[in-house]
């Protein structure tokens, strides 16, 4: 493949994402953080790519498409970065990446001008290189937590991006080769990495978005989605081994079950909104109390469930009271009113021969307890409690 073939390959790639990107969104899956950042970058590099084809086929003077070219493809790799970056959390990376762009361009203009074919190409690489590696820094942001996708990703994109610099430190630093690496084998790797660049950017950029996508599904799954806590399923998933716990002799594990008195007249009173800023603020005042290895959880509608490990009965209930008076205390400022709130509470620990069914059952119990002595209070559950059923 020559290298007209080539920059024309990189052109069409880069303007194929551009139109798959573009009909995506239309299909209504707009929005998505860094997408329109990245798409821009595609335009760019396209653009760019296919004004140097234009120019080496004599469609327009090279002298006016060349330098504009480079200047597109400059922009749209440090685009490239920026949208990684904006994916990593960095929303502002332009305040770093502006000024780099302008520097890259200067310098490459000027030796463009110092050298029309040699000292442009060297300055070329150098540029594209150093964006590359940015890219791959990006990428490479929050290792431990990354994904293998990921690591991959960075790993592939710092190598490649290594090979399109080396074309232009080699140039500077031994210009009749290297050994076996003459400079036609160099200019051959140059743009090999620069389609591959292309295809691992495009393809690992989409990838990562469904990798993202299906994380989230599974963590909708299991945490509830208004209050940030685990859902039923997630809640019962992480009490599962500290039920397989309470079978062997050793401290005990307490649960406590509490319900938001009268919810139904703020829903109705104040309108859904309000009531939703309730359950955000009874959440975050119940975490206050709480320790990091205590685990809340929303079994349904208002009914929530707090998991404290290695608690016993006393302590349990201590906690609960302590949580008990902190709702009370405390007002909900809404749009349309100031809502006090009241929450009554069930405690109990997990017993050697107990199963979700039965421990659920007994908390619901000294909960029904509570609201039928006035609600606003802490009960713990009896020693014996008629056996439920397991479904």
């Amino acid at each position: 493949m020559d290298a007209t073939t080539m920059v024309l390959a990189l052109a069409l790639g880069n303007l194929a994402l551009c139109a798959t990107l573009f009909f995506f969104e239309q299909s209504g899956h707009a929005g998505r953080p860094a997408v329109p950042t990245w798409g821009w970058s595609r335009l760019y590099q396209g653009a760019g790519w296919l004004l140097l084809a234009i120019g080496a086929a004599g469609v327009v003077p090279e002298g006016l498409a060349l330098p504009i070219a480079y200047v597109l493809v400059f922009a749209g790799v440090a685009w490239e970065s920026g949208a990684a970056w904006e994916r990593a959390g960095r929303l502002r990376w332009r305040r770093a990446t502006l000024p780099a762009l302008g520097l890259a361009v200067a310098a490459f203009l000027l030796c463009w001008l110092i050298d029309p074919i040699g000292l442009r190409a060297v300055a070329a690489s150098l540029v594209l290189g150093g964006f590359y590696l940015s890219l791959a820094a990006a990428l490479a942001r929050g290792w431990a937590a990354a994904s293998m996708l990921q690591r991959f990703l960075a790993l592939a994109t710092t190598a490649l991006a290594v090979v399109v610099g080396a074309r232009g430190a080699l140039v500077l630093l031994a210009p009749a080769g290297w050994g076996w690496m003459t400079s036609d084998i160099l200019r051959q790797l140059h743009s090999g990495a620069l389609y591959l660049l292309a295809l691992v950017g495009g393809f690992g950029w989409l990838l990562l978005g469904r990798e993202r996508e299906q994380a989230e599904l599974a963590r909708l799954e299991v945490n509830d989605p208004l209050t940030d806590v685990p859902n039923r399923r997630g809640f019962f998933q992480a009490l599962a081994p500290w039920m397989a716990l309470a079978r062997r002799p050793g401290q005990p594990t307490a649960l406590v079950v509490f319900d938001l008195d009268q919810f139904k007249r703020i829903n109705d009173g104040y309108g859904h909104p309000a009531g939703d800023v309730v359950l955000a603020h009874l959440i975050n005042t119940c975490k206050r109390q709480l320790r990091d290895s205590d685990l809340l959880g929303r079994l349904v509608g208002v009914e929530f469930a707090i998991l404290l490990p290695r608690t016993n009965l006393d302590d349990a209930a201590m906690v609960a009271e302590r949580m008990r008076a902190a709702i009370e205390a405390e007002r909900v400022k809404t749009e349309r009113a100031m809502i006090s709130l009241t929450a009554s509470f069930g405690v109990t620990t997990i017993r050697p021969d107990d199963s979700t069914v039965t421990l659920l059952a007994r908390a619901d119990e000294a909960l029904r307890v509570a609201k039928k002595a006035g609600r606003n209070r802490v009960e713990v559950a009896a020693a014996v409690l008629a056996p439920v059923e397991e479904e």
